[in-house]
């Protein structure tokens, strides 16, 4: 029988879940498959089989003393507290599982603390490549304890500042999406949704990651387009001064999202991996206004759909009419062929094949 396969999926938001899932579709029924995660809801609905460990949510979680509390964390590790009882108990699990497992690779998608103790458990790791500011110690740890990376986007993305000796040990699926919903024209995505046909429709979208897309500056826009009808999927933020506009409409969560993409003249969203893939599976022009995430990732990922020309970069919310109406004027004038050329949909089928091959070259016996 063959050797496993183990991921760690970080269950933040459900990228991670997400992307491991569509991986899992493409490996080999004969590779057996563990996944650990705190979150084993957002592997409801994978359709391969597979081992799910639940790991202790130690996000948060208390040390049992001020003196433990207060002791300073390495510079070579990011999240390490003493004396938590459910990092313990979090870190034990997935030690005894690759213990027990044997694995032919671990598959770590996100943390440079859990590549290192793979390394130290004597498993093959690869992680996950993210945008961002990672060149500290802990990150360059992380990647350099790993055999390869896997990094679910285009190598035209790529940044400047990761190092050449990584890069070369990185493997680019191109623009993984995880959504295979299919794509409708335009006009039929609309007669769907029943909306019409010749209103100007700008979507905002924003991910289960973060505390939602603000309000108060949508309603600016909604002033600064009177005639659009501006579309919000997803979570809302509201700071309780905004005052409402009838061109502007809620959808909350929705499962339609692919019919509404395509529904829509131009998509504002964050810069997270899917959403971003999403956008450019569909071909549309891209306004992206970048979320808070750790290490800078999506001001750092915004930044190089700028720097290639797929979408139009703001570090913050436009807060007037003048400052939406440039943001919109500039993203109307983009080339959409040049994110559209950052999805690859065979991404996920390229991501497993490789994950399976090198399993197999590390395991080859000379």
């Amino acid at each position: 029988m063959s050797k496993p396969i183990v991921f760690f999926a970080h269950h933040q938001g459900r990228g991670h879940a997400n992307r491991i899932m569509a991986i899992l579709d493409h490996l080999p029924e004969t590779r057996p498959v563990t996944i650990l995660t705190a979150a084993p809801q957002q592997f409801d609905e994978r359709s391969r089989e597979a081992d799910l460990v639940q790991l202790p949510n130690m996000i948060g979680a208390p040390s049992r003393s001020g003196a433990l509390h207060d002791q300073p964390t390495p510079e070579l590790l990011h999240c390490v507290p003493l004396g938590v009882e459910e990092m313990r108990r979090h870190m034990g699990i997935i030690a005894e599982t690759l213990r027990d497992a044997d694995p032919a690779l671990f598959v770590v998608d996100v943390s440079a603390e859990i590549a290192l103790l793979s390394r130290i458990m004597s498993v093959p790791a690869v992680t996950i490549r993210m945008h961002g500011d990672r060149g500290d110690l802990a990150h360059l740890a992380g990647y350099e304890a790993c055999v390869a990376m896997l990094a679910p986007f285009d190598e035209a993305i790529e940044q400047d500042s990761y190092p050449d000796s990584l890069r070369a040990r990185t493997f680019y699926t191109g623009g993984l999406c995880t959504t295979n919903a299919p794509l409708l024209e335009k006009a039929e995505a609309r007669e769907r949704l029943g909306l019409s046909q010749d209103r100007p429709i700008t979507l905002t979208i924003a991910g289960g990651g973060g505390s939602g897309t603000p309000y108060a500056p949508l309603t600016v826009a909604a002033r600064a387009e009177p005639d659009t009808l501006w579309l919000v999927a997803g979570p809302v933020h509201r700071e309780g001064h905004e005052t409402d506009f009838g061109n502007l409409t809620e959808l909350g969560w929705t499962d339609k999202l692919t019919e509404y993409l395509c529904a829509a003249d131009r998509v504002i969203a964050s810069a997270g991996d899917n959403t971003v893939h999403e956008i450019a599976r569909a071909g549309k022009p891209f306004l992206c206004i970048p979320e808070w995430r750790y290490f800078d990732e999506q001001q750092a990922k915004a930044r190089e759909l700028a720097r290639v020309g797929a979408a139009v970069y703001r570090e913050t919310w436009p807060a007037s009419i003048p400052e939406w109406q440039r943001a919109l004027a500039e993203t109307d004038a983009l080339d959409t062929a040049r994110l559209a050329a950052l999805h690859d949909e065979d991404a996920a089928r390229k991501a497993a094949e490789w994950l399976e091959g090198l399993a197999r070259d590390l395991w080859a016996v000379s």
